[in-house]
């Protein structure tokens, strides 16, 4: 086996943080004698491990797991791999019943085992050579897991930690860390009481507060706007289908675990819609369609409701109903390419309207061994369709070879927000296999039937999630034109109350959003509580401004415009909110 020093960064990160999560777990059957294990994989940034415990994990318990750890570390003790037999396996590990269950679906007889010092566990490895190689590394957190996943087994304690290779890179990623968790949306949605969930009416299904809805609407209201103007018709579809429909689709052969249970209705079997185009193409089949009426754009938000496990439940980035930001385009062969061209144009709308300036593009492309519907000359002309519009547009793309599913090759663009991350939002995706299940036609210029093209389109995603997103990219100071509140009137003293009110009446009719903070509080508190609520605009007025017909204007991030004249004040919100300007997120 190589040493450390020979192998890649990859690779003795690898084994660094794979070895510490060994250590990890010796520390806490120091701390808990009776601890049962369960798993402790490395991971991008660290390593974690699962345990059972008597009682659940404090924040307080993790100084003291790191401190043995380190003991550990500075002992210096060889990682040694072992083989033993299953039956051996079975006595070592006699007290540990998750160990004991994954030795008995082990193939062959025997056992892969590292031990350091006193601690042995089930492993291939590989690991370093000795303790002292393991990193500086910090714990993070304690979190529910379920063993292996399944939510029908027990949830175990998932102790998570960081590791590097230098300390300078651990303060790097621990710093990403902490502004990750000031950016979080779940965090700034209670703050700035944009939504809530609750999870004793059913987790994973989102209540829009009043804020949140109007940034939500703002949205929307672009987004229908948007589609008008680029030749799209918009459709509304029911929430529930009858079975057949399902079976049709193949929902129900490949999608069930994802589908809620069915309701029977007039001895009919219904269920809710985990996807919008079954419905789209019952509108296409609604009539003969001709080759002249081809593109054909539907277009919906449509939401849907997919079960998703609680345990991967996360905000609005994973929930079990969200709106789909959804299209479908169907048309002819000669006017696949300008459409799928016309898609990545209208991405690049949407991403700069928003503010984002960095993305990647994925091309998915067949598996060569791989079933498919359609035939090999669909696909070939689909993947160089996408391919070409990608090019044709400049954008630098990678390609993932065999990434595509079975019925048809797609371009994924991945938003990469403030701090980095990629974020899935735009999607254009071939369909070879709905057009031929629902028998979909159009009556060509030779008066026969043929068989569309279809393209699955979205720009967004879903709402929830790119509202997640968004809220994270900006840490909830939205620009002017998406805040649900752009300007907060604050008066010095009740006398200032009728001018404030004005100067709110002035604005609304400019088609402002705008609030008067008329609470018995100092100035210089409702100015705080502004910027905390992220308002762009704070007009404070007082008698010289109300002299004047003026107001005093602060932004949120603690710059002071002074006393500006109230058509002043107007025309800026009003043209700054009218030209939907996106400043970098670094700029507040």
């Amino acid at each position: 086996m190589p040493r450390l020093e020979e192998l890649t960064r990859e690779e003795r990160l690898h084994r660094m943080r794979h070895s510490a999560a060994h250590i990890m777990a010796e520390a806490v059957l120091k701390l808990f004698p009776g601890a049962k294990l369960g798993i402790g994989p490395p991971i991008d940034t660290g390593f974690y491990y699962d345990f059972d415990l008597p009682r659940p994990l404090t924040p307080e318990d993790l100084p003291r797991i790191e401190e043995l750890m380190r003991e550990r570390i500075a002992s210096d003790v060889p990682f040694l791999h072992e083989e033993v037999s299953k039956e051996e396996a079975r006595r070592l590990f006699a007290d540990q019943p998750y160990k004991l269950e994954l030795i008995e679906e082990l193939e062959g007889d025997t056992v892969s085992l590292y031990r350091h010092g006193d601690f042995v566990d089930l492993c291939q490895g590989p690991h370093v050579e000795r303790t002292r190689q393991v990193p500086e590394f910090k714990l993070l957190s304690v979190a529910g897991a379920y063993w292996r996943g399944d939510e029908r087994n027990p949830m175990l304690q998932r102790i998570y930690g960081a590791l590097f290779e230098t300390k300078d890179e651990l303060e790097a990623y621990l710093r990403r860390l902490e502004e990750a968790q000031r950016r979080d949306h779940r965090r700034l949605g209670r703050e700035l009481d944009l939504f809530s969930f609750h999870e004793e009416f059913g987790p994973g299904l989102v209540y829009w507060h009043p804020k949140g809805a109007r940034v939500r609407a703002i949205i929307e209201d672009l987004w229908r706007q948007e589609h008008y103007r680029h030749g799209y018709e918009l459709v509304y579809t029911p929430h529930i289908g009858r079975a057949t429909l399902w079976e049709t689709s193949g929902h129900l052969d490949f999608y069930a675990e994802s589908m809620y249970s069915p309701m029977d209705i007039d001895g009919q079997l219904y269920y809710l819609k985990p996807m919008n185009c079954p419905f789209h193409i019952q509108i296409y089949k609604s009539r003969v369609r001709s080759y002249r009426e081809l593109p054909i754009r539907l277009a919906e938000l449509g939401t849907v409701y997919r079960y998703e496990r609680s345990g991967v439940l996360h905000g609005l980035l994973r929930v079990r109903g969200f709106t789909q930001d959804d299209a479908h385009i169907f048309c002819r062969l000669d006017q696949v390419k300008e459409e799928v061209e016309g898609c990545l144009d209208f991405m690049l709308l949407f991403l700069n309207a928003f503010g984002f300036r960095e993305f990647n593009v994925y091309l998915s492309t067949r598996d060569a061994q791989g079933k498919y519907a359609g035939s090999q000359e669909d696909w070939e002309m689909a993947q160089s369709v996408l391919r070409e519009a990608i090019q044709e547009r400049g954008l630098p793309y990678q390609v993932d070879e065999g990434g595509a599913v079975f019925y048809g090759p797609k371009i994924d663009v991945k938003l990469i927000d403030a701090l980095g991350r990629e974020w899935q939002c735009t999607t254009v995706q071939f369909d070879f296999n709905l057009p031929e299940r629902f028998d979909m036609t159009y009556v060509g210029q030779d008066g026969r039937h043929h068989r569309p093209y279809m393209v699955h389109r979205a720009m967004l995603g879903s709402l929830e999630r790119f509202l997640g997103v968004l809220i994270e990219h900006y840490a909830g100071a939205f620009p002017l034109w998406l805040a649900p509140v752009q300007a907060t009137v604050i008066p010095i003293a009740d006398r200032h109350l009728e001018y404030a009110r004005r100067v709110a009446a002035r604005l609304r009719e400019a088609g402002l959003r705008v609030e008067v903070d008329e609470r018995p509080e100092r100035m210089q508190a409702k100015i705080r509580d502004a910027q905390l609520q992220k308002v762009p605009y704070m007009l404070v007025v007082g008698d010289r401004e109300a002299a004047a017909e003026a107001a005093a204007v602060r932004l949120r991030n603690g710059r002071d415009l002074g006393a500006l004249p109230l058509d002043e004040i107007v025309d800026r919100l009003a043209r700054e909110a009218a030209e939907r300007t996106a400043p970098s997120p670094a700029d507040e």
